[in-house]
């Protein structure tokens, strides 16, 4: 008998997936695009400045690190726009393989590159194109990722389906640094730096076909395949979204600050801040956002699922009121040096205040657009907050960190900033989890 959620009634005679089916491989595609992008932030962090910024002081070899990291989320909104276009227009599922490849493939060269010490200035250069590259593939992902998952589920589930692509994120980071601390502290320094540094990305290439084998069996969403059988897909998606939906794109742009701004200060600047300022041991802190990554994991879809009975607003506020108060004992806590404290630090900070807003936030951005344009709104908003938000926040905080002589308060500031505009963006969105987002939803101007 056919799985009623959907399975039964798909248009065109299309073969059908299960929630499950689609739920997992949603998580394993956006855990694999996750481990590509979070190894450049951990190698940012720990070896890229002696790779490619030799002749520069250690913190600000690091701070270049940062900004060439920091470009991937430049080419984010590009990315969120192409795909998200394509689609609106041809679905979900080719995007979504073909956002995998891109990421792959990038991450894979960036493991091959050659370093300052043969290619001078050169080397950076490469480096900045090929994470240009990774922030173009991950544009276009999330959005494809999370679609696939509410647009599949039940009305009463959509948040915590929603969120099992949101698992790919700790996921992604779990993977990235374990690897990274593994083969770090397997291998002697000179040879991590000499080779070891590269296995990590060139591992990639294995995830990426595991990922597209997984992709390529997937069923089109059954709310984008009602558009496409009527013949209603629209014309220029990211112009309909603009000029229809601009206050969606702006709140959910807002509520993006605090979630993805402090996502990277817990699990890339603090590797910084820790090991060069607090002259903490790299395995200390990269055990730390381990420890983090997974409280992380499993909190996500409890969130998820909480908002599916009190709505996507309160969970999603309770996430950035806990983060605003959480900021200044962060830093007491890692002040102390001792790792069990530092531990508790990075996992509160990740397993509250972060997951209670990365939980809620696929199913909540997906049902602030209609069907016809929710690729291009969902992408667009989700992935220009990414540019000022995470992509500049371990820079932001390390020249802070520079500014200040070492004193975490301005960087503590700043988090509080990107709290209290998260709290207005989302006090003043509309609450959507009970709403019908199927594809005769009118796509309603505001």
């Amino acid at each position: 008998m056919a799985n009623a959620s959907s399975e039964s009634g798909r248009p065109g005679g299309q073969p059908a997936s299960s929630i499950t089916q689609v739920a997992l491989a949603s998580f394993i595609g956006t855990a694999i695009e996750w481990y590509d992008f979070f190894l450049y932030g951990t190698a940012a962090a720990l070896v890229f400045n002696k790779l490619f910024f030799p002749s520069f002081d250690p913190l600000v070899g690091t701070l270049l690190a940062f900004l060439t990291y920091a470009v991937g989320f430049v080419a984010r909104p590009l990315g969120g726009i192409v795909f998200g276009h394509y689609g609106d227009k041809i679905g979900r599922k080719t995007m979504l393989s073909l956002s995998l490849l891109i990421m792959g493939v990038a991450t894979c060269l960036i493991g091959a590159l050659p370093t300052y010490d043969s290619l001078g200035v050169g080397a950076a250069v490469l480096l900045v194109v090929l994470r240009l590259a990774q922030g173009f593939g991950l544009g276009g992902e999330w959005g494809g990722a999370v679609l696939m998952a509410v647009e599949h589920a039940p009305k009463n589930k959509r948040g915590f389906y929603g969120s099992w692509p949101q698992m790919g994120a700790p996921a992604g980071l779990l993977m990235a640094n374990g690897v990274f601390f593994l083969i770090s502290t397997k291998l002697p320094p000179e040879t991590f730096l000499a080779w070891g540094w590269r296995v990590p990305f060139l591992l990639s290439a294995l995830l990426v076909v595991v990922g597209l084998f997984i992709r390529l069996r997937l069923a089109e969403s059954p709310a984008f395949a009602k558009v496409k059988e009527k013949g209603k897909e629209a014309r220029m998606p990211i112009l309909e979204v603009l000029v229809h939906h601009p206050k969606n794109v702006l709140l959910a742009m807002g509520a993006r600050f605090a979630e993805n701004g402090f996502f990277y200060i817990f699990s890339v600047f603090v590797l910084t801040f820790a090991t060069k300022q607090l002259e903490v041991t790299q395995a200390t802190v990269l055990t730390g956002v381990l420890i983090a990554s997974a409280c992380h994991l499993v909190a996500i879809p409890l969130f998820g699922m909480l908002s599916d009975r009190l709505g996507r607003r309160p969970v999603y506020m309770l996430g950035a009121i806990f983060s605003g108060l959480f900021v200044f004992p962060f830093f007491w806590l890692l002040d102390t040096r001792e790792p069990a404290m530092i531990w508790l630090a990075i996992s509160l900070g990740m397993a509250i205040g972060h997951a209670a807003m990365y939980g809620p936030q696929a199913s909540f951005f997906s049902e602030l657009f209609g069907t016809r344009v929710r690729y291009s709104g969902a992408s667009l908003g989700y992935q220009l907050a990414s540019v000022f938000a995470g992509g500049l926040a371990p820079s932001i905080a390390t020249q802070l960190l520079i500014s200040s002589g070492g004193s975490p308060t301005p960087v503590a500031i700043y988090m509080i900033g990107m709290a209290v505009i998260t709290l207005i963006s989302v006090f003043l969105a509309a609450e959507t989890f009970r709403q019908d987002i199927g594809a005769d939803q009118a796509d309603h101007k505001e």
